[in-house]
């Protein structure tokens, strides 16, 4: 009788498939609204208060590009381990973002999907935020360990 771990190993390729179509599927609705809203989404950078003033249009102008290319890259299953990786990062920076925001009493909606803003105070959402990004990193999580994975890019060149 094969024992549980065994199966897992078995069926590790179709989980792996399903978590970066998941995670791939993530970073593009990330990316989409700050792509189509570049200025929404140079407000929402500087609504965080983090980054000096300098600093604010460039990022807000590069992070739906970094976004999308994790998305596409998952989704092909190109160099998975390595996205899965910098999507661990940066959703732990996005976590950092969160939290540091309602550690300085600043109210807003982070506009991680797109249109955030002022909100009022008492209003905000920063633990379910938190909670979203965290449930984001599970299947970034599981590519780490598996990123063998059906239909990739990766297993195509490993041949």
């Amino acid at each position: 009788m094969p024992s549980r771990f065994s199966l897992l190993d078995a069926r590790s390729s179709w989980i792996s498939l399903l978590a970066r179509l998941l995670l791939g599927a993530i970073w593009l609705y990330y990316s989409l609204p700050k792509l189509t809203q570049p200025t929404q989404n140079i407000a929402d950078v500087r609504d965080f208060q983090i980054l000096p003033s300098s600093l604010v249009t460039p990022f807000a102008y590069g992070q739906p590009y970094v976004e999308l290319a994790l998305g596409l890259l998952l989704i092909i299953g190109l160099g998975t381990r390595l996205v899965a990786l910098l999507s661990v990062i940066m959703l732990l920076v996005y976590i950092g973002g969160i939290i540091s925001l309602g550690a300085r009493g600043i109210s807003i909606s982070c506009g991680c999907g797109g249109g955030g803003g002022q909100v009022a105070e008492g209003q905000t959402r920063y633990t379910l935020d938190v909670l979203r990004d965290v449930l984001f990193m599970l299947p970034a999580l599981w590519l780490l360990w598996k990123p063998r994975s059906k239909f990739s890019a990766d297993e195509a060149l490993a041949v």
